[in-house]
């Protein structure tokens, strides 16, 4: 509905500005998602309080963005503009009243606008509008109350008001019982309800990113849809939210990363949309793209690709799950079982790898790597009887094969670390999860020149990139860096790496997907959910660290 992001000209927007603004100061409220933006102007201060509101009981939008507008000092004329744009530009918009507010609808979508003190609205053919005087002491509201295939709810201004404070203080109350008091402690309680934010509420899925098509080059074409939710970062998610002590986001992803993998089983897809369904077909929008970067995209091509480390994470997953549950449900232990004999008979297959490119199929090194892991795990799973021992020694036949295979053919002694894959001399920074994902003793002499040589030929101060080339620095890859010198015991070079990396976060505390090194830019999908994850183990991997020590 609102993709000006994507498109200035034809893109919907919902804008709120006051004039003449000289500075401009962002926050979120401390513990929440409700943002706070303070306007000063030459007339005087605005500030406004946005944000997505928590249903509350009775009869209440499940979709409901509330802006507050207060005057602070002054008199400051304010302007607003609702420019609804359904289906991505694509739908044919109606706007009209109902019940005397303003609304726009297409097909089975809808949305009301009130305004409360705010002006007068008034309707055109392409948006609803309005503009009114902020004065010290005073306050108006917006509100923009959305409905799919469900009745259309018009609010009142005090349930709204209630619901604004209702959401900020169930915010607070769940950041408060997060389980963290570590070193960087703001910067993973900020990046904790950045996750809770791309949590997909009626199945327990968590989004990569809230967005689609930000290029990771600026008028390229790797413009992507990451509103789907990828397996291969389950291990990733289970770790922080376990650590974090989210039991309730524990259990719901787990249970919905069983439910999607079902539709394939025992094939893991590489991804699945939100609601568990595991078609993402990918089509190109009549969009101008980012700053010009086409095309805009829906769906996600890779979900169709083959990526041998999915297995990995998800087994890691399941034995992370079975430590906090204490087992695992028996049909479960079944399917993971199944799922183990699938990887003994596919394993050898070359793959799109992590990154998912889009050329010709390799052996990537980190996709054996999580192929071996994944076999470890379904053991370890069958020694503790949580699946069915039929098959063991199968798979601790094939594992043994598949690391004879990853230290004959995919480790070069000239540089003292595993390559990119199988048969060449070019390193790749997933070869850090070899040491996250325990595929040997962290400490052990390859894995420690390997961190090493990925420091060395992919870093640029703090930041590393996933291969030699690239327009930007994956952000992830840096934090796995400051995670695998933390497993390896080098504390100090952790630490100083994450200080630096925190450094680097906008000015609500969020990442995007990669940053340009040259300039500071942020790149990709925003904000992105795999770097948070990997702030947050990080710090959870020095604090764990330093236990002994204590």
């Amino acid at each position: 509905m609102f993709g000006a992001l994507l498109d200035s000209e034809r893109g919907g927007r919902f804008a709120l500005e006051p004039e003449s603004v000289s500075q401009t100061v962002r926050r979120y409220l401390p513990g929440t998602n409700v943002l706070e933006t303070t306007f000063t102007t030459a007339a005087g201060v605005v500030r406004v309080t946005d944000a997505m509101t928590l249903p509350t009981a009775g009869l209440s939008p499940y979709r409901e963005l509330a802006r507050k507008i207060e005057g602070l000092a002054g008199e400051v004329p304010v302007r607003w503009r609702v420019e609804p744009r359904f289906g991505y530009a694509s739908g044919a918009t109606q706007i009209n009243h109902r019940a005397g507010i303003p609304t726009a609808t297409a097909g089975r979508d809808a949305i009301a606008v009130c305004s409360f003190g705010a002006g007068e609205a008034t309707m055109s053919d392409a948006a609803i509008a309005g503009h009114f005087m902020a004065r010290a002491g005073n306050s108006s509201l917006l509100v923009l109350s959305a409905a799919h295939q469900e009745p259309l709810v018009l609010p009142a201004r005090a349930e709204v008001e209630a619901r604004l404070e209702a959401t900020s203080s169930a915010w607070r109350e769940w950041t408060d019982r997060r389980d963290y008091d570590g070193p960087w402690k703001d910067a993973v309680l900020r990046s904790a309800p950045a996750l809770k934010l791309l949590v997909y509420a009626p199945s327990g899925a968590i989004a990569a990113a809230a967005t689609t098509s930000l290029p990771e080059e600026i008028g390229a074409d790797r413009n992507w849809d990451y509103r789907y939710s990828w397996p291969r970062d389950s291990a990733f998610t289970l770790d922080a939210l376990l650590a974090l002590g989210c039991a309730p986001e524990v259990r719901a992803f787990f249970f919905w990363l069983l439910h999607a993998s079902q539709l394939t089983h025992p094939r893991l897809q590489v991804l699945y949309r939100l609601d568990g369904r595991a078609e993402a077909d990918e089509k190109t929008l009549p969009l101008a793209g980012y700053r010009g970067s086409r095309p805009a995209r829906v769906g996600n091509g890779a979900a169709g690709q083959t990526q041998l480390d999915v297995y990995g994470e998800v087994f890691a997953a399941a034995a992370r799950f079975a430590d906090f549950s204490g087992g695992l449900d028996r049909d479960h232990g079944y399917r993971l079982a199944e799922i183990a004999d699938h990887v003994c008979r596919i394993w050898e297959e070359p793959d799109a790898g992590i990154w998912e490119l889009r050329d010709e199929p390799r052996h990537f090194t980190q996709s054996k790597m999580m192929c071996a892991v994944a076999l470890d795990r379904a053991c370890e799973l069958a020694e503790r009887g949580l699946l069915p021992a039929t098959h063991v020694e199968r798979w601790q036949h094939e594992q043994n094969r598949i690391r004879e295979f990853v230290e004959t053919r995919c480790y070069s002694q000239a540089k003292a670390s595993y390559v990119r894959s199988a048969g060449e001399e070019e390193l790749d920074a997933s070869l850090l999860l070899a040491v996250l994902a325990d595929y040997d003793d962290p400490a052990s002499p390859r894995l420690i020149g390997t961190v090493d040589a990925v420091r060395r030929e992919l870093g640029r101060g703090p930041l590393v990139y996933r291969w030699g080339d690239e327009p930007g620095a994956f952000l992830t890859c840096s934090f796995w860096l400051a995670d695998a010198y933390a497993r390896q015991g080098r504390l100090e070079q952790a630490a100083t790496l994450i200080d630096e990396l925190v450094d680097l976060a906008n000015d609500l505390g969020l990442y995007a997907e990669e940053l340009q090194g040259e300039t500071g830019e942020f790149l990709g999908n925003f904000p992105q959910g795999l770097t948070h994850l990997a702030l947050i183990n990080a710090a959870i991997s020095y604090t764990r660290a330093q236990e002994p020590e204590q």
